[in-house]
């Protein structure tokens, strides 16, 4: 996934994306901008930060939020041709590639809470609750640092301690020494998701038996359950194709450079940004509490502006009507 970054620097450098890489700019900001607003909402009302699949949908939020600011950097540095420490691009290079992975195994978590909560009822609450919600959070972040883990014993293994005081461009494939480190990169990723897929598709599953007998307000709630996995196995379907996408650029390259940079691009837009929007829409939307919240925090925004412009004006009034006296 952290490909990408770099993939779109390649061609950025023939400096005749200009327009593609402010629409890229002014994408990455519309998707920050809504994620920002989400999270303040969210540590707004006590009972988000005390259920667990509002703790869960926080943590993709935070975690996009946060792979799409260092995705950026990293994308802009290689555009403009900065070289920077190893060092710093070591961190860089982590942050990718651990929260390139926890969003996906937190949508697969958000998708078992919903097989609990419809199909294990009376053991939701023992099982789904704050505490709960933190372990597994650590537990996602552990199994994530496991692909970036093994490439950096790698790397560390191959190289002398002195190239982190050393300055280069930075991108992804720096730490990717031998070209079977591509493959291996490219299995550990196709074997959790075929992980991911299983889970997604037994939740699915599940929650599709409960829904045939089910009656009444039961029903309705079971089938908006079973659409919100679906909308989970979307965006993790859109991550999968990522995957992918180097085997067809790598097609591409082969035929034509300009095709395969508008390819690149492309692969960028849906397979990169896409699916890190389908989150707020997701749960930011279709939620009725959390969507209630929103309106009640848009509302509260908007007569707050009205009230300061109100003042303003009062304000304002009152200074020309002294100055009108005094002459």
């Amino acid at each position: 996934m952290a490909s990408n970054s770099s993939v779109i620097s390649v061609g950025f450098s023939a400096k005749n994306l200009n327009l593609q890489a402010v629409i890229v700019q002014v994408l990455i900001a519309v998707f920050l901008s809504i994620n920002l607003f989400l999270i303040s909402t969210f540590f707004r009302r006590e009972v988000f930060y005390t259920t667990m699949r509002y703790i869960l949908f926080v943590v993709t939020l935070l975690s996009d939020s946060l792979f799409l600011i260092m995705a950026d950097s990293l994308l802009l540095l290689s555009y403009f041709g900065f070289a920077i420490h190893m060092w710093l691009c070591l961190i860089l290079y982590i942050i990718l590639s651990v929260y390139s992975f926890v969003t996906p195994l937190t949508l697969t978590a958000m998708s078992l809470e919903r097989y609990v909560a419809i199909c294990m009822p009376l053991r939701h609450a023992e099982l789904c609750n704050t505490r709960g919600a933190l372990k597994l959070i650590f537990i996602i972040h552990s199994i994530s640092a496991v692909p970036c883990t093994v490439n950096l014993c790698i790397f560390s293994a191959a190289v002398s301690f002195s190239i982190y005081s050393q300055s280069r461009v930075c991108s992804v494939e720096t730490f990717l020494l031998f070209s079977w480190q591509g493959h291996l990169r490219s299995a550990i990723s196709q074997f959790f998701f075929l992980i991911i897929f299983t889970i997604i598709v037994f939740s699915y599953v599940q929650i599709m038996k409960v829904a045939k007998t089910a009656s009444g307000e039961n029903k309705k709630s079971t089938w908006k359950g079973l659409r919100t996995v679906i909308l989970h196995g979307l965006q993790l379907l859109l991550g999968l194709i990522q995957l992918w996408c180097g085997f067809i650029e790598a097609a591409v390259l082969k035929v034509n450079l300009t095709l395969y940079i508008n390819v690149r691009y492309f692969n960028y837009v849906m397979f990169f940004l896409a699916p890190r929007c389908l989150s707020p829409l997701i749960y930011g939307l279709r939620d009725e509490l959390f969507y209630q919240a929103l309106k009640s925090y848009a509302w509260r925004q908007k007569i707050k502006h009205l009230i300061t412009k109100l003042k303003h004006d009062k304000t304002l009034g009152r200074t020309k009507t002294v100055t009108q006296q005094r002459r």
